[in-house]
């Protein structure tokens, strides 16, 4: 007996978990296979009358719960843009600690969802240019922010860079600039990688006097990409202190339908096994 689950990394606001199953549920009609919603942290803390009366399960005990009913094979789909320490460290401990008490489960985690590695794919790209043109106003070029949260890892970052560069050829005439900045960084030369900065790049010659739009390189909602969140906070004092600033943020790369796309190609590739971040035989 098989389980799908679409996994991402969790948060304690509840429309990223609201999110992360509406996305599984149209993969169940889309693909035909059912496919259920799990974070890997944190989700299971929200009340369950904040995530419409179904409290969330972390993907550990929700794992363990399908070996005991008598499930055989795990697939992940990975709701992650590249392979974080998320998926390379903390899953394969997670899913091993299950494996040991229910070795005769196999399990498959597919890719993220960008592989620099692969044929180009522009789909990712492609609505994240969505996402800005819904901001353009007019006849005006404005500048344009490809921006995520930063990571500890160069090869996550890299995925973010790797995308504005494909957004930069398809808003070529569109747009005045395209660049990049992360929201955050670790502190120390090793991680400087992740520059420049938001608040930095904000605040800079280069962008006095102009329309910035930041395409939001998030998936779901959360205290850093949702209302209120990080993100705002660090626009609005932005241009409070440079009162010719105006800056616009997309909604979130992961709130646009066409994310079903890349994702099922990923479901698809995670079923016939190949190509496939990680690969847990079953013992027995």
């Amino acid at each position: 007996m098989r389980k799908i689950l679409l996994v991402d990394n969790g948060s304690l606001r509840p429309q990223a978990t609201l999110n992360l199953r509406r996305l599984a549920q149209s993969l169940s009609q889309i693909t035909g296979h059912e496919v259920e919603a799990a974070s890997l942290l944190h989700s299971y803390k929200i009340p369950a009358e904040e995530l419409e009366g179904r409290k969330a399960v972390s993907l550990g005990p929700l794992a363990e719960q399908f070996a005991a009913q008598g499930t055989t094979e795990l697939v992940i789909l990975p709701f992650f843009f590249g392979s974080s320490q998320a998926l390379t460290r903390y899953l394969p401990e997670r899913l091993a600690e299950v494996q040991a008490h229910y070795p005769q489960l196999s399990i498959k985690v597919a890719l993220p969802l960008v592989d620099t590695q692969a044929p180009l794919d522009l789909r990712l790209a492609q609505l994240l240019a969505d996402n800005v043109r819904e901001r353009m106003e007019g006849s005006s070029t404005p500048k344009v922010v490809l921006v995520d949260h930063g990571s500890p890892i160069p090869e996550v970052t890299a995925v973010r860079n790797y995308l504005a560069g494909q957004l930069s050829v398809l808003l070529n005439e569109e747009a005045s600039c395209v660049t990049f900045a992360s929201m955050e960084r670790r502190e120390g030369d090793a991680y400087r990688f992740n520059e420049p900065l938001l608040v930095d790049l904000l605040a800079s010659p280069a962008m006095a006097d102009s329309e910035v739009i930041l395409a939001m390189l998030f998936l779901s909602p959360g205290r850093h990409a949702g209302e209120g969140g990080d993100i705002a906070e660090i626009c609005e004092q932005a241009m409070a202190q440079s009162p010719g600033l105006r800056v616009t943020t997309t909604r979130l790369a992961g709130e646009h339908d066409a994310i079903l796309e890349v994702l099922t190609t990923r479901l698809s590739e995670g079923l016939v096994g190949s190509p496939l971040l990680l690969e847990l035989p079953a013992s027995l």
